[in-house]
């Protein structure tokens, strides 16, 4: 097996704790839409995350017109997209937190200059941008290396689809085989997965009693090594570095 040079990180409740916030601004919108569809079903927040956690507002939005059989005009699809980035990056501005441990573990990798470092997101560009930043993460990803599947593709798509982890792979001119991803969601390790590349499933932005639902959700997926808390990165690196078949879990 290649030798691992690249790390892909996605960044919603990865890197930074945003789904929450995000999906609150999201709620609000899905009720606008569906209250103009005269569709009397409201969606929350916690709803929305247990329904599409890892989709991007786009792809929620697809979801929804099949869920509910109603159609949104490309016009009506583009307005509600920006409308819900303004929203929520004026949230992830205002109360965005890093993942327990995960500016640390940053620090360190960037100081040893053995891996490169990218962000691979279903989020809108500037809801990554915005979310690093805020947390202090930016230093450690080049401008370049900052990817969407929302904004970064010449055709905008969301996780599950392998699109954005192969466009990450082609402009780092990487192979799968000397890259990692570090995802939390479904739908992200899916990504990833589809796109041939090992993934460390991270749990530990889900609340405790979620842990082994989600490890397990992961695992059966394909995730090579499970990751509860951050500070156990470095161990979970060198699992899939030496035991590249493992289906290990921590």
């Amino acid at each position: 097996m290649p030798q691992i040079t690249e790390i892909f990180f996605d960044c919603d409740n990865t890197l930074v704790l945003s789904e929450e916030l995000a999906f609150e601004a999201c709620a609000d919108l899905a009720n606008e839409i569906l209250e103009t569809r005269g569709i009397s079903d409201r969606y929350t927040g916690d709803q929305l995350i247990k329904d599409f956690v890892g989709q991007n507002f786009r792809g929620m939005m697809l979801s929804l017109q099949v869920k509910y059989n109603f159609e949104l005009t490309k016009e009506e699809l583009e307005y509600f997209v920006t409308k819900e980035e303004d929203k929520v990056i004026a949230k992830l501005e205002a109360k965005a937190q890093p993942c327990v441990g995960a500016n640390e573990e940053l620090d360190k990798l960037y100081a040893s200059k053995k891996y490169g470092l990218a962000v691979v997101s279903s989020s809108a560009l500037r809801r990554v941008r915005a979310s690093i930043k805020k947390v202090d993460q930016d230093k450690y990803f080049d401008e370049d290396k900052v990817f969407s599947a929302a904004t970064s593709l010449e055709k905008p798509t969301s996780k599950p689809d392998p699109a954005i982890y192969l466009h990450a792979l082609k402009k780092v001119n990487k192979t799968a085989e000397e890259t990692v991803a570090v995802e939390d969601s479904k739908s992200g390790a899916l990504s990833a997965i589809r796109a041939k590349i090992p993934v460390i499933g991270y749990v530990g932005a889900y609340p405790p009693d979620k842990y082994d639902e989600m490890s397990k959700v992961l695992t059966d997926l394909g995730a090579k090594v499970i990751m509860k808390e951050w500070t156990e990165f470095e161990k979970c690196m060198e699992l899939i570095e030496n035991l590249p078949a493992a289906q290990s879990t921590l």
